[in-house]
């Protein structure tokens, strides 16, 4: 009776397992760091990932040839997509604009947002039930959660969308704590 392979059975799925997860969750990171204009911590991510895939891709070649291999390849994929879109949550990296449209009586809100150190800009416009104000501001990522429950607390019923904005300057926009990745990126970004 032949022994149990525990390096090809266990071992290898587990570690193709986790460095998939790992190099899926930097490549999704990479793309949301490239398209948010942190293009210099793009690249290292890239290498990493690359570095990574071809290490496991390589090892797949060379001894995995059983299906749990490929289904640890395949399962690492998926929750690396998944974990690289948590991750991206906690970062809130970017700049969003968001777009209110409320009945005439918006000016409440645009007082509001500027009580709370928020740029507004408003214009008069004309709805399908009649008079309607058009609200702007641009926010933090971060702040999304702040400014969508001060729109609901001022006007619950208002329409609004949110929208990621690539660059923003010259904006008046609250003070604010930045984290390191922030002031890093940003600082190589200039």
């Amino acid at each position: 009776m032949e022994a149990f392979d525990w390096y090809t059975w266990v071992i290898l799925p587990l570690i193709v397992f986790l460095a998939r997860i790992a190099d899926v969750t930097l490549g999704t990171v990479r793309i949301i760091f490239l398209s948010r204009g942190r293009k210099y911590l793009a690249p290292l991510l890239g290498f990493l990932e690359v570095l990574i895939w071809i290490t496991i891709v390589s090892e797949i070649v060379r001894g995995a040839h059983n299906i749990v291999a490929y289904l640890a390849y395949a399962s690492g994929f998926a929750i690396g997509n998944y974990a690289g879109m948590l991750i991206e949550e906690r970062l809130a990296i970017g700049t969003l604009v968001i777009r209110a449209i409320l009945p005439k009586d918006g000016v409440l809100l645009v007082e509001r947002l500027r009580t709370e150190g928020y740029g507004a800009t408003y214009v008069d416009g004309h709805g399908s039930s009649g008079p309607v104000m058009l609200i702007y501001t641009v926010v933090m990522r971060k702040e999304l959660s702040r400014v969508v429950s001060l729109i609901q607390e001022v006007h619950p019923k208002a329409f609004f969308t949110v929208e990621e904005l690539r660059s923003a300057r010259q904006g008046i926009f609250p003070a604010r704590s930045s984290s390191r990745l922030d002031r890093f990126t940003r600082r190589k970004s200039k």
